[in-house]
């Protein structure tokens, strides 16, 4: 059977950047696979009209990999998935890539210390397996009565069909999140009907999206240290959405002014404004930046509907008043599902999944690893993430911990590797101990940021550079190792 003494799941930012830094440390014995036919996870597989990053892109690449010919302030997919193609190739790791490749299941075996994954293309055997999937892999599509009955077109902005032409139809949005608010004002421009069905309304901040003009684009090839430094003046500003996120929601109320005044200056009309004022406080749900969606709100052929949804009928969607909305295209911005891709069939010691030790409460060491998965690393993992942060800075922390892991237990001749049960627990109890003052669990609102019982579903509470000193290196005395 085919061995890797490394396989990575996943060729996003997070499977891309191990594979870089691993060959920038000397390691070059494992492989990158890849269920899509392309490389770039969510930037390869998100092509809707309008899909962009929502943090700025000195901000959202590789610090070891800066791009100083970035065409504007927000990168759009194509020029992201042009980044990370360019990255890859640059650093050697295109031939690390088993695209089109999917892993069906992965278990691993006590007796050889060996994880057996079994994918699409046959199976093979690791040594250590790294998981970095990512937390949008899947779309969620909602339950609604009658959905697939619908007699028109329908499809989910993770599946954007682009030989459906929505010029002079009419087209309903479901979701008003961050992939609803960047798709809205594209569909409305060639619309001739658009209802936008909101449940809950977001809250708005400026992006202030512009071009790059040429000289900053020579200053940043000329002086790195430029683009380092407008990097670092929007890491302190992204960061500073931490205060009212887990410090205190007293912190909120400068965000909030922020919020109601883009809110004022592009919603003229008193009614669709009341509509459009979030009634929860700003962090509780994820804060989004546009300078469009409001304006797109404001056209004479966009409806806003506040009504819930009570069925999809044939030729239209019939809300809770009883009007029957009469569309030819329903796009689905429901956002992912909540359960990371794969782990339903990633199986540990004791025949348990990582589904199973999920669902009792979400749990990790720092993102990173898991007890009762030895040989196993994870990108983004629960706790991993942090919401007042890039994620891109925060997976450069865990994969230069996954890069030292590998090293130092290579340098001592280890074969098996898990992370103690009580340092995890340490872990978990803290995380949750300082997530209960801020607008992640206070702020008045349920979303993907809380569990069922209204407890931290995964997001590292505390500020990104903190979790960067707790990763800058493996700590090994907080894991069971053997040879």
């Amino acid at each position: 059977m085919e061995h890797h003494p490394i396989v990575i799941i996943g060729a996003g930012f997070g499977g891309l950047g191990l594979g870089v830094r691993l060959r920038q440390a000397g390691i070059r014995d494992f492989v990158i696979l890849e269920r899509t036919a392309n490389l770039g996870g969510t930037w390869s597989r998100n092509t809707y009209p309008g899909a962009a990053c929502d943090v700025p892109s000195s901000l959202y690449s590789y610090s070891f990999a800066p791009n100083p010919g970035w065409s504007r302030k927000y990168g759009r997919q194509p020029e992201i998935l042009d980044y990370l193609r360019r990255t890859a190739e640059d650093h050697g790791v295109i031939g690390h890539l088993r695209l089109e490749t999917e892993v069906l299941k992965a278990r691993f075996d006590e007796d050889t210390r060996h994880w057996h994954v079994t994918t699409g293309s046959g199976e093979l055997t690791a040594g250590i397996l790294v998981s970095a999937v990512g937390a949008f892999a899947e779309a969620a599509v909602p339950g609604i009565k009658g959905l697939a009955g619908f007699g028109g077109t329908i499809f989910h902005t993770l599946h954007w069909d682009h030989d459906h032409d929505l010029t002079g139809e009419r087209v309903a949005v479901i979701g008003t999140g961050a992939t609803a608010v960047q798709v809205v004002p594209e569909v409305q421009k060639v619309a001739r009907e658009l209802r936008v069905f909101q449940r809950s309304a977001p809250w708005i901040v400026p992006r202030l999206d512009r071009t790059i003009s040429p000289v900053e684009k020579l200053a940043f090839r000329a002086l790195p240290v430029a683009q380092r430094l407008h990097r670092g003046g929007w890491y302190a500003a992204i960061e500073s959405f931490g205060l009212p996120g887990f410090v205190s929601t007293k912190f909120r109320h400068p965000f909030e002014v922020l919020g109601r005044l883009q809110l004022l200056r592009q919603v003229r009309d008193p009614e669709l404004r009341a509509r459009l004022t979030p009634d929860y406080m700003i962090g509780c749900k994820r804060a989004i930046f546009s300078d469009t969606y409001y304006p797109a709100l404001c056209q004479d052929n966009v409806e806003l509907v506040t009504e819930g949804i009570e069925e999809v009928r044939p030729h239209g969607i019939v809300t809770a008043d009883g009007t029957e909305h009469e569309v030819d295209t329903i796009i689905l911005a429901t956002g992912f599902t909540a359960t990371p891709a794969l782990m339903d069939r990633i199986e540990g010691t004791g025949g348990r999944t990582v589904l199973d030790a999920y669902r009792e409460r979400p749990q990790s060491y720092l993102g990173a690893a898991n007890a009762g998965f030895p040989n196993m690393f994870t990108v983004l993992g629960p706790f991993g993430a942090a919401a007042n942060q890039s994620a891109i800075y925060m997976i450069e922390g865990q994969i230069d911990y996954i890069v030292d892991a590998v090293r130092r237990l290579r340098e001592a001749g280890y074969r098996r590797v898990e992370v103690r049960r009580e340092a995890q627990e340490a872990f978990v109890d803290e995380v949750h101990a300082r997530s209960g003052n801020g607008t992640w669990l206070k702020g008045g609102c349920s979303s993907y940021y809380t569990n069922g019982r209204g407890a931290n579903s995964g997001l590292y509470p505390n500020w990104s550079f903190e979790y960067r000193r707790r990763t800058r290196r493996f700590d090994i005395e907080n894991y069971e190792v053997s040879r």
